[in-house]
């Protein structure tokens, strides 16, 4: 909220001193001093006086009230009937689409200068005209984003569930859908103001605006053009306090959508120097693996009603050249989280409390990912480190050629872009030349995740973060992508891989080792094989104890679920479901127990395990 500091004070001021005109101890703004005309500023006049002697700092204050309230009723009431329109087309579509969004559309095809001519001429000057024929010209703009917006959330799972229940459509339309369509709103108002103010403006200029003896911006410009030679400050004065007034309103609109949508770069590096400042907090460590990736102490925050909510604690792992380190562990338990970390992609609304990630980059420089700046690990994506997501579907562009994200890719480091067929032979699509010219619709499920794996491997990436790649696909594609991930590594022996999965029967066909994750913690890492076969865990040994066999007749559960971060246990967060947990287990947070060369449980008892 500290970007919103400078232009929102600086606005308050504006408005505050427009909306205390009344109370000001300024000279009445229309009484004329003939004797005084284009006199200079002075003790008593301290902008000057105009051409009839009128003060003009009383002016540009009484002209700020006048053309601030033009703007911002016109403002509004194209909000409100943009806003009216956008809704009920976005939700309605069909006829309704049809009268409301493209009927406003129609008053985008005429000039809006022109057409604003047009209706002061046929209504008269005035003031309220003027806001009258500002808020038609403005309303579509409204409905537009408003429309855009309602379509992308209309068919969202809890508006679909809102429906389901019977839930007025009314309330769905008030209570659902305007809070989570608000910010582009709020964004868009704040521009509308500045453009509103702009040709409030012209129109006065031009005669056609706010009547005369009334002060206003505009009109101060359009008398102040005939004695510029004699008086040039008389010029200035309306000018700057236009422009300054605009200035601020575009600066606010800029923060604004920082703060509401703060996903663009700009956010990353103030929040970055407040991490530096903290101190790391570690956890016991793990033996450093040669080379590639270091995870140490990684602890990360979500906002909450109360206070901050620990969604991952104190993780740490390594990733050696060559080795594939599986985290898994059931939905909650902040596995993707943590490859979101180590690709530098968290949510906005997720901080960093304490941690480091280092990578070994390519230059045998050890970087820490959490305190790169957005250009420098943006330089890092697609090179050093690459990742798959869980749904190609969604994570490539319906609007592009499937060719193009590699074709991207390899320009953004420097690379050739006609690789991209060679890329996708690579990947096993058997016909690369057709694919790189299809639409992702055109593709099947499997081939579109062998397009995202072709664009993560396009860079020869030292570290390929897999995130769930084979859970949308059915049971003959997976084998199938992960049978290409195996391949993909082996012909490259320096690719590190970090695969991310809740499914042990997958894990156990391509991991060498595994990262067990429960409640945000660690609680179990060691060698694939070993800890499948002797998991020193209850968790672990759950897990693979409710893995689908063909030779079992009844497939065991885990009792319970996952402990929601905003009500951890006070002790071992595994134990309510634990069937070998102890009263020392619910009061006494185990540490994470290292044994061995590369085994480490979170246990008190994990000697009985081991």
């Amino acid at each position: 909220m500290q970007k919103l500091l400078m232009p929102g004070l600086l606005l308050t001021v504006i408005v505050a001193a427009a909306l205390l005109a009344p109370v000001l101890p300024l000279p009445d703004p229309v009484r004329q001093d003939v004797g005084a005309r284009l006199a200079g500023p002075s003790l008593a006049h301290w902008a000057g006086q105009d051409e009839y002697g009128r003060d003009v700092l009383a002016r540009l204050v009484w002209g700020a009230r006048v053309s601030l309230s033009v703007a911002f009723a016109a403002s509004f009431l194209a909000a409100i009937a943009g806003m009216f329109l956008g809704v009920l087309g976005g939700y309605f579509r069909g006829l309704v689409e049809l009268a409301t969004v493209r009927a406003a559309e129609v008053v985008l095809c005429f000039p809006p200068l022109l057409l604003a001519l047009l209706v002061v001429t046929l209504l008269g000057p005035g003031a309220d005209t003027l806001i009258f024929c500002l808020a038609i010209l403005f309303a579509p703009g409204f409905a537009r984003v408003a429309y855009a917006e309602t379509l992308a959330t209309r068919n969202l799972d809890y508006v679909t569930a809102q429906t389901s229940l019977g839930t007025p459509t009314v309330r769905i339309l008030m209570r659902t859908l305007l809070p989570n369509i608000a910010a582009p709103l709020i964004v868009q108002f704040s521009l509308t103001i500045a453009a509103a103010l702009l040709l409030e403006s012209g129109l006065s200029f031009l005669g056609l605006g706010v009547v005369p003896p009334a002060p206003s911006w505009g009109l101060m410009i359009r008398s102040a053009r005939a004695t510029m030679e004699q008086a040039p400050l008389l010029l200035v004065w309306p000018c700057l306090a236009l422009s300054g007034t605009v200035l601020i309103l575009n600066l606010l609109c800029d923060r604004l959508r920082d703060v509401l949508d703060p996903r663009g770069s700009r956010a990353r590096p103030g929040f970055l120097r407040t991490l530096a400042a903290l101190p790391s907090k570690r956890a016991t460590s793990m033996p450093t693996a040669s080379g590639l990736l270091s995870v140490r102490g990684l602890t990360l925050e979500a906002p909450g009603p109360h206070g901050p909510i620990p969604v991952v604690r104190g993780v740490e792992f390594d990733v050696a050249p060559g080795e594939t380190v599986a985290i898994v562990g059931e939905s909650g338990s902040g596995k993707t989280l943590t490859g979101l970390a180590i690709m530098g992609l968290l949510p906005p609304a997720i901080s960093v409390v304490s941690g480091e990630i280092v990578l070994s980059s390519r230059s045998g420089q050890q970087l820490d990912i959490l305190r790169l700046r957005e250009r420098e690990i943006r330089a890092l994506r697609g090179g050093d480190i690459a990742m798959v997501f869980q749904d190609p579907s969604s994570s490539l562009n319906p609007l592009h050629r499937t060719g193009s994200p590699i074709a991207e890719s390899l320009r953004a480091h420097g690379n050739p872009g006609h690789r991209v067929t060679e890329l996708l032979r690579r990947v096993g699509l058997p016909d690369p030349s057709r694919a790189a010219r299809a639409y992702p619709h055109e593709l099947s499920g499997g081939q579109r995740q062998r397009v995202m794996i072709a664009t993560a491997i396009a860079n020869h990436p030292r570290l390929l973060v897999a995130d769930e790649p084979t859970t949308a696909l059915d049971v003959t594609v997976q084998a199938q992508i992960l049978d290409l991930l195996s391949d993909l590594k082996r012909s490259d022996q320096g690719m590190g891989m970090i695969f991310v999965s809740h499914n042990l029967a997958v894990v156990s066909e391509i991991a060498d080792r595994v990262v067990v994750m429960y409640a945000g913690q660690v609680v179990e890492q060691g060698p694939a094989a070993e800890v499948f076969a002797h998991p020193h865990h209850p968790y672990t040994a759950a897990l693979i104890a409710s893995t689908p066999e063909d030779d079992i007749d009844r497939l065991a559960t885990i009792a319970g679920a996952v402990p929601q971060p905003w009500a951890l246990p006070q002790g071992c967060s595994f134990a309510p479901r634990c069937g070998h947990a102890t009263p020392g287990c619910e009061s006494q947070a185990p540490e994470l127990f290292r044994h061995g060369e590369r085994r480490a449980a979170r246990c008190l008892r994990w000697r009985e395990f081991a």
